[in-house]
């Protein structure tokens, strides 16, 4: 580590001789703030808000927010498992053929989903603190990769960041010890919940920033630290719902991302990462906004399909088109069970949102078990979600 005194933090000396290495002790964020920033990224900060803004907005009049919210975590948990190198796609997630199984990297998905939902549920009763984020870590890391390496426990052993193979004292980047990790997170969270003089975009970039910096786990910290950026926002009432990630447009730019956070433990440049945050943000609610007003046009453009050419059939059609909402990879049992049905009713109905263009068949060649996509919707869904 290059370090440059620049209010920043400080290097601690550990241990001695040959043994002898140098962690990293951050300025508590309540020494950072007020932040000065330049007018382009004054003009972020505004931007940023206005489009989440916008975007909170069109969450009150859509039809069924609450399913494409859903959709919107599960997009989110692959892209920040992605970072981390993970390596399936959105369709693997959605796949019911996959979920029996829970696949190693499909696993890791759904245990960000349900960290996600439990976050936001406790946000309603506990201040957002070390508790609840020790708690989350443990629905994160629980039968997946990491497993092992305590979830929910903040460490007790000196970690570091670096290429396979490189140790302490040839590593790109040492947190904290552990004494000085649990005071800079008793200072993290007392800033969180603090007042201060700060927009609540520049305080989530700062306080994102600083968790990454004392990297308090031994596995897990980059995807928690990615989900602390939404659960800052929520705290400071600047989102009401998990509308949006910025973990598509991290992944997108992710060696500048690590080189932008390295830069502020070496060279003290908190304004440039603030900066380079808030383009990212607001190029991810520019993103959500889109995603979600091309989701309702096609939601409008097949509800008229099915009223228009389905006849009599219309009402269990929108029925489909409900459950397609919810699961867009399905089968004929699937529909006839959720929908109460007969399979041949359930047959017929699928038959129909081929012949409309709403559904389309997958690996075509098979005359059993067959599985139908509801493709249009897919393709909204799936931008971004290659694997890295």
């Amino acid at each position: 580590m290059r370090w440059i005194d620049n209010g920043q933090g400080m290097l601690r000396k550990n241990l001695s001789g040959d043994a002898a290495f140098y962690s990293f002790v951050p300025t508590p964020l309540e020494n950072v703030v007020p932040l000065t920033i330049d007018d382009e990224t004054v003009r972020l900060v505004a931007a940023c808000s206005r489009k989440i803004g916008e975007l909170e907005g069109m969450v009150r009049f859509v039809p069924n927010a609450q399913m494409y919210l859903t959709m919107y975590v599960r997009k989110e948990a692959l892209l920040s498992a992605q970072i981390e190198g993970t390596q399936c796609t959105f369709d693997d997630i959605l796949d019911p053929d996959n979920i029996p199984a829970l696949q190693k990297d499909i696993a890791d998905v759904v245990n960000y989903v349900a960290a996600v939902e439990y976050a936001v549920q406790c946000l309603d009763d506990l201040p957002l603190c070390m508790r609840l984020l020790k708690e989350v870590h443990a629905k994160l890391l629980t039968n997946v990769r990491g497993g092992e390496k305590s979830p929910g426990e903040v460490r007790t052993s000196q970690n570091w960041i670096g290429p396979a193979g490189s140790g302490l004292k040839d590593a790109a980047y040492v947190p904290p010890n552990p004494d000085d990790m649990h005071d800079a997170l008793h200072k993290l969270e007392m800033f969180i919940n603090g007042e201060h003089a700060v927009d609540p975009i520049v305080k989530a970039a700062l306080v994102h920033y600083q968790f990454e910096t004392i990297h308090p786990f031994l596995d897990g910290n980059g995807r928690l630290g990615r989900l602390l950026i939404t659960l800052s926002l929520m705290n400071d009432g600047v989102l009401a719902k998990p509308l949006f990630y910025p973990s598509y447009q991290l992944k997108l730019r992710r060696s500048e991302y690590y080189e932008h956070l390295m830069a502020v433990r070496e060279r003290g440049l908190y304004a440039e990462w603030v900066k380079f945050f808030c383009t990212c943000l607001l190029a991810a609610a520019e993103d959500a906004v889109e995603a979600l007003d091309d989701l309702v046009r096609l939601h409008v453009h097949n509800v008229g399909l099915i009223n228009g050419q389905m006849g009599r059939s219309s009402a269990n059609g929108q029925r489909l088109l409900a459950l397609l909402e919810k699961n867009p990879i399905l089968d004929v049992g699937f529909v006839s069970s959720q929908l109460d049905v007969s399979r041949t009713t359930a047959a017929n109905l699928i038959r129909e949102f081929e012949r409309l263009g709403i559904v389309v068949q997958r690996a075509e060649e098979k005359q059993r078990y067959r599985m139908y996509l509801y493709e249009g919707y897919l393709a909204i869904l799936r931008q971004g979600g290659d694997p890295l």
